[in-house]
């Protein structure tokens, strides 16, 4: 049966794991149950300590050594080993040699942290999202939306208490929302720091709640803004409200808001980058002997004069008219107009008759395309 008391079970590693092996198990263990992940869990507390002990011995060869020969009765009262009155004040210069000083940031505050959990905190982001036209992305437009969001609470203005009530500070901790605790272990003394069991790591203490927010110091309430969407804006692309978003605690500064666009799609017109495209059908006879004819453009017609002889597929480019940029309106992209060549589906018996006689005159034109058509293929597979 395994002893769930041997320092290698507890990292969960065999006993001839190396260095790195476990200093790669603890980190992971003491992620998982380090107390301000963890908060008023005594087992996962317990875990803790259990794992920062193993490590302790087991990443020191000298002790790894003395307790591979005699046990944990080399740590007891100065035994074999000789490291007896081991003390654990403050796990902070372990994990800054892990982490690079970025321990605290992944709980909140670790372990001797300067930013305590009763200190200012930033409120949070908001995010959303809002449908507009493909008009309203190509010329810009207002909207008002509409969220339901956390504000400071009307009747207490935030401090959570009921009027004529104020918080008070904590006696425990003395404000400061962390107490240290000592413990003795089999090396000596222990010493850590936890949220104050008393303010539950606030500091203050509301013996009277306010009854509007029932001592939270916010109520969640509908809020109109109004958004100054810019000209050009595509889907998936962000406006940032700043400060616009959840308030902060104890004088933390507000969130931001987020609204990402989402723009719908034009029946006629197609976005591509900033660039428009356009499949403009034309006639038979408008292809073949030219004509004058509007294209339809996001600022109106524009007059363009087919050629005789324009064929399916033909790209006529109009600079400038396509979406403006968002660094700079004055840059626009351009519309790219591919014209369609639309053969007619019925035709009566005048029509074809014309068509037949159209085909011969213009017979011999056909078969010189028809020749060099053939003869650019052949050379291909020359």
């Amino acid at each position: 049966m395994a002893d769930n008391n041997d320092f290698y079970n507890i990292l969960g590693v065999s006993r001839d794991a190396s260095n790195d092996e476990i200093k790669k198990a603890y980190r992971k263990l003491a992620k998982k149950y380090h107390p301000d992940a963890n908060p008023g869990d005594k087992s996962a507390e317990e875990k803790f300590k259990q794992v920062s002990e193993a490590y302790d011995i087991l990443s020191d060869s000298e002790k790894r050594s003395a307790y591979d020969q005699f046990g944990k009765a080399a740590f007891e009262n100065g035994g074999a080993g000789g490291y007896g009155g081991y003390t654990y004040a403050d796990a902070s210069d372990i994990f800054e040699s892990f982490f690079g000083g970025g321990f605290s940031d992944i709980f909140g505050g670790g372990f001797g942290s300067s930013q305590r959990k009763n200190g200012p905190k930033r409120g949070a982001d908001v995010q959303t999202r809002l449908n507009i036209s493909f008009e309203e992305s190509f010329f810009g437009t207002k909207k008002q939306i509409t969220l339901s969001m956390q504000e400071e609470c009307p009747t207490c203005h935030g401090s959570g208490a009921k009027p004529g009530t104020s918080p008070e500070t904590c006696r425990n901790c003395g404000g400061t929302g962390q107490e240290r605790v000592q413990q003795q272990t089999l090396f000596g003394t222990m010493s850590s720091i936890r949220p104050c069991k008393v303010c539950r790591g606030e500091g203050k203490i509301i013996k009277s709640p306010c009854p509007t927010c029932n001592g939270s110091g916010r109520v969640k309430r509908p809020k109109t803004l109004e958004l100054d969407i810019p000209a050009g804006i595509a889907t998936g692309q962000s406006l940032r409200l700043s400060g616009k978003g959840e308030p902060g605690e104890r004088g933390g500064q507000s969130g931001d808001l987020l609204v990402t666009m989402y723009v719908s799609n034009h029946s006629v017109f197609v976005r591509e980058g900033n660039n428009i495209s356009l499949e403009m059908p034309i006639s038979f006879s408008q292809a073949a002997l030219g004509a004058d004819i509007s294209i339809p453009t996001m600022n109106g017609e524009e007059k363009y004069t087919i050629k005789e002889g324009t064929q399916t597929g033909t790209v006529l480019t109009l600079r400038g008219k396509g979406f403006p940029t968002l660094q700079n309106n004055k840059i626009c992209g351009d519309m790219l107009v591919k014209f369609k060549v639309i053969v007619p589906r019925k035709l009566n018996e005048k029509q074809k008759e014309l068509l037949r006689k159209f085909s011969e005159e213009g017979h011999e034109e056909f078969e010189e395309s028809r020749k060099s058509f053939f003869e650019k293929i052949k050379r291909k597979f020359e």
